[in-house]
């Protein structure tokens, strides 16, 4: 595994974090295999883990405080989020941050993701969604400093909206937000065009989401699949999405270097950006855990082939589908 500095934050975080959306909340979840997935993440050399009070209403931060009691002896950042207060991902430009993230909510929030969690103070918290139209409020500026002077948060992030890498840029310049989680990916590479610049001139920390865009990457998905009931994908991938999806993986498996699977080129594709300091795979099984780290080597992609990747850019706008 090789390690990142993350921004300002001045850590060394591993290049594959651990992404645990699926370790709470789905359908066709095991835990027996979760957990072993996530102590062989931490032989591995995993250090990085990305949870949410969302997942599971605080199921996946519970399973995190379990794995940082285990591996006491090694540090392992926690990174979490404060769910909108409204429920709703992403969030709409009309929206009021009064009615998403109020300073009293934010304070009850990082209590809950603490005694989740069994620790005293979280690495990284994060706003599950966002508005670049709240960077001027006070209200959550005065909040944040406060739990940081607290010492109940060491570090301040935002995970930004599906598809909008630009709704953050007046934030960011805040000065009070030290890490940015954006979608990043062969078909994302819209944060190429101005978040990740200013990311490095502020010295901000980058963590890639969805780097497997929800399945789509992985080469395993067809005009025919048909999700498990009460999986959120099967809500994302409607007809218009998942035939599109299909369309443009397949256009990309001609590309696959011989010995080299549609996986791992897409996480080689992230890693080869030195913009980016980790990415967070979802992960349930141990061998995908072990797939994953693997690409973690140091060995960025060719450049030409970088070249033919980057033609393969999808620039996609939110939809009532899109979440």
């Amino acid at each position: 595994m090789k390690y990142r500095r993350f921004g300002r934050t001045t850590w060394q975080v591993s290049e594959v974090g651990y992404g645990m959306w699926g370790l709470a909340g789905w359908p066709d979840t095991d835990l027996q295999q979760v957990l072993k997935a996530l102590d062989r993440s931490v032989e591995l050399g995993c250090n990085f883990y990305d949870t949410a009070w969302a997942y599971g209403d605080g199921r996946s931060e519970q399973i995190l405080g379990n794995l940082l009691k285990k591996h006491a002896n090694k540090k392992l950042y926690v990174a979490s989020k404060i769910p909108p207060k409204n429920r709703i991902w992403p969030s709409k430009p009309h929206f009021s941050i009064d009615d998403v993230f109020p300073p009293d909510y934010i304070t009850e929030y990082v209590e809950r993701s603490l005694k989740n969690l069994g620790i005293e103070q979280i690495d990284l918290m994060q706003f599950h969604v966002w508005e670049d139209a709240w960077a001027n409020h006070d209200e959550w500026k005065a909040a944040i400093q406060k739990l940081t002077g607290e010492g109940k948060v060491a570090f301040w992030g935002i995970s930004i909206n599906r598809w909008e890498p630009e709704n953050s840029l007046q934030t960011l310049q805040t000065g009070l937000i030290d890490t940015v989680q954006v979608i990043y990916n062969i078909f994302d590479q819209s944060p190429e065009d101005r978040l990740f610049p200013l990311c490095q001139k502020l010295d901000i920390g980058v963590i890639a989401r969805v780097p497997f865009d929800e399945g789509t990457l992985t080469g395993k998905l067809t005009k025919d699949t048909i999700f498990p009931e009460g999986d959120w994908r099967s809500t994302y991938f409607v007809p218009e999405n998942l035939n599109a999806s299909v369309d443009h993986a397949d256009a990309l498996k001609p590309l696959v270097p011989p010995g080299m699977s549609l996986p791992e080129m897409a996480l080689r594709f992230i890693l080869s950006n030195p913009d980016v300091h980790t990415t967070i795979p979802g992960m349930r099984l141990t061998r995908h855990v072990e797939s994953n780290t693997a690409a973690s080597d140091g060995k960025p992609l060719p450049g030409t082939l970088l070249s033919q990747l980057k033609k393969h850019r999808w620039n996609r706008r939110p939809t009532e589908w899109s979440q």
